[in-house]
């Protein structure tokens, strides 16, 4: 959820900002070839090996091996959030409430802010295949890029679920969001929390007036939030693969549709309604011809 990456535009590969990786390879060719003068010093490098270094370190990359590239840091940023908020829920349950609540919710809103921070600028940390369609409605998203981007977040989930059952040995229901209230009432607690959510993650992550530095600490925060306010409740999943990945490792699907439907709603009804308010940035010059227009204005009325 990360300042306009999240809206999956394959970046444009600019030659004069090369990755880091790729500006190292040209300085160790440049060097290299520096090194390499006769016994009398006036020799110069090769030109062709180091135009040869020089077209291999900055040759962008193919629009496939760019979305490679986001679909992998997806499977990663999904697998370690899922690990963290399950993970937390069940050493909660192991220790008898010791993290409690607040220690479950805050270990998933570091986790959110750590990710964004991490993986944002790469695939836009969605994370939550309810983040990506609400994304994609709000055409801050490509649709093409959605099946790959909900089947990686589907099996990252299912892996670190399957990872924390091998791992801790635990065959229990605390990793697992299951309501302790009625179906109508989780369905719209987890539709309000997630709209919460996105809402916030559409303004700093999509709009050039908000402070997009900020995205993750900002959605974080409200995922702590809304743990505080509906952990005790629903779990406070507001991620379909949150409560799906471990329902399936554990065959247990109680009220899976909830958990399924009720983010979806709450996405996309947050990330719409964030831009019917959205406000544009004013043209200058549309800006300067109004001024013009109200000093002839007041010039008139002198």
């Amino acid at each position: 959820m990360q300042a306009k990456q999240v809206g999956g535009e394959l970046p444009q590969y600019n030659t004069n900002n090369s990755p880091s990786w790729a500006s190292s390879m040209l300085e160790i060719c440049v060097s290299a070839g520096g090194d390499h003068h006769d016994a009398e010093g006036d020799q110069k490098p090769s030109s062709k090996a180091q135009q040869a270094c020089a077209a291999t370190a900055r040759r962008p990359h193919s629009p496939a091996v760019i979305l490679c590239k986001k679909v992998g840091a997806e499977f990663v940023g999904t697998f370690l959030l899922i690990f963290a908020a399950e993970g937390a829920a069940i050493m909660n349950d192991r220790t008898k409430g010791g993290l409690t609540y607040v220690g479950v919710g805050l270990a998933a809103g570091l986790a959110v802010t750590i990710l964004i921070l991490s993986i944002g600028h790469i695939s836009g940390a969605h994370m939550n295949p309810a983040a990506t369609l609400a994304f994609a409605v709000i055409k801050e998203f490509q649709w093409f890029e959605v099946p790959f981007y909900i089947i990686t977040q589907l099996g990252a989930s299912i892996f670190a679920a399957a990872s924390l059952k091998v791992i801790l040995n635990y065959d229990g229901l605390a990793g697992l969001t299951i309501p302790s209230s009625s179906p109508l009432q989780a369905f719209l607690v987890e539709c309000i929390i997630t709209f919460v959510l996105m809402f916030v993650a559409t303004a700093v992550s999509t709009d050039s007036r908000a402070f997009g530095e900020l995205t993750g600490p900002a959605v974080g925060a409200t995922v702590f939030l809304n743990n505080l306010l509906a952990g005790a409740l629903t779990g406070a999943s507001m991620n379909p693969v949150r409560t799906l990945g471990p329902a399936i490792v554990t065959n247990n699907y109680k009220m899976i549709w909830v958990y399924i439907i009720a983010p979806v709603v709450g996405a996309i009804t947050g990330s719409v309604t964030y831009n019917l308010m959205r406000i544009e940035p004013r043209n200058e010059s549309h800006v300067a011809s109004q001024d013009l227009n109200r000093d002839d204005f007041t010039t008139s009325l002198k």
